[in-house]
C-alpha cells in the first residue's frame, strides 16, 4: 500500500522526436505526463529517475515538481533499451486521489502445501498477476498466494481465494486458479516410449519377412 510518497524534481521539456538523443548522452530522460490535465512533456535526471522507479514500481505514487507546480503520478509504460537496459522514455499518468483506478499486481507464492513434504512434486503458480481496483494511496504491489491452504493435488487454489487489504477489489475472474500442486514426471516415461516403438519395429520387420514368405 502506497504509504511513503516518492518525490523528484523534473523540467519542462521543449526537445521532441530524434533530439532526445542528446538529451539521454547528457544524463537526462524524456518523459510525459498525462491523464488529469493536458498532456505535458518533462525530463528527468536518470539517475535518480531510476532510483525512484526501482522503489515505486508501477503501484506506488510518485509527485513530481516542475518548477512550482506539482503532480501525483504512478509510472505506467517504463521503456528501456533491449540489451543495456538504459532507460529510453517514461509515461506517467497522473491520477486524482478521490477517484479508484486500476492496476496489474504481481502474485507472490509463499508457504508451503502439506503435498510438499513427500518431496514428489511442488508448488507453482498458475497466474503471475491480476487485476485489481483502488483509490491511489490504497494500491498494493503484490498480492500473496499462500498454498498452505491446498489440502489435495486435486483442488488448486482460486482468485477467490486470495485475501487483499480493505479498500482492494480483485477484478480478475475469482474462478481462475492462481496455484496448483503440480507432480514431478517421472524419468521412466521416456523409457517405456522407447521400449514401446522398439516393438513396434519388431512387429513390422516380422510382418514384412512373412510377406517375403509368401511371395516366395
Amino acid at each position: 500500500m502506497s504509504t511513503d510518497r516518492l518525490a523528484i524534481d523534473a523540467e519542462p521539456r521543449a526537445v521532441v522526436g530524434k533530439k532526445v538523443k542528446q538529451l539521454r548522452r547528457e544524463g537526462m530522460i524524456p518523459a510525459v505526463i498525462y491523464g488529469i490535465n493536458d498532456p505535458l512533456t518533462i525530463q528527468l535526471e536518470n539517475k535518480m529517475l531510476r532510483r525512484v522507479l526501482r522503489r515505486a514500481g508501477t503501484t506506488n505514487l510518485i509527485n513530481i515538481s516542475i518548477g512550482t507546480d506539482t503532480r501525483t503520478v504512478l509510472a505506467r509504460e517504463i521503456q528501456q533499451h533491449l540489451t543495456r537496459g538504459d532507460l529510453i522514455h517514461v509515461d506517467f499518468q497522473e491520477v486524482d486521489l478521490k477517484v479508484k483506478i486500476t492496476a496489474e499486481v504481481a502474485l507472490v507464492l509463499v508457504g508451503r502445501s502439506p503435498m510438499m513434504e513427500d518431496g514428489q512434486g511442488s508448488d507453482v503458480l498458475s497466474l503471475s498477476s491480476v487485476e485489481i481496483e483502488a483509490l491511489p494511496d490504497d494500491l498494493i504491489a503484490e498480492i500473496e498466494v499462500d498454498v498452505s491452504q491446498m489440502t489435495s493435488a486435486d483442488e488448486p487454489l482460486y482468485v477467490g481465494d486470495l485475501s487483499v487489504p480493505k479498500g482492494v477489489e480483485i477484478l480478475t475472474d475469482p474462478e481462475t486458479a492462481v496455484a496448483r500442486f503440480e507432480y514431478n514426471r517421472l524419468e521412466v516415461e521416456g523409457d517405456e516410449e522407447s521400449e514401446y516403438e522398439m516393438t513396434a519395429d519388431s512387429v513390422e520387420i516380422i510382418e514384412k519377412g512373412k510377406g517375403d514368405e509368401d511371395d516366395d
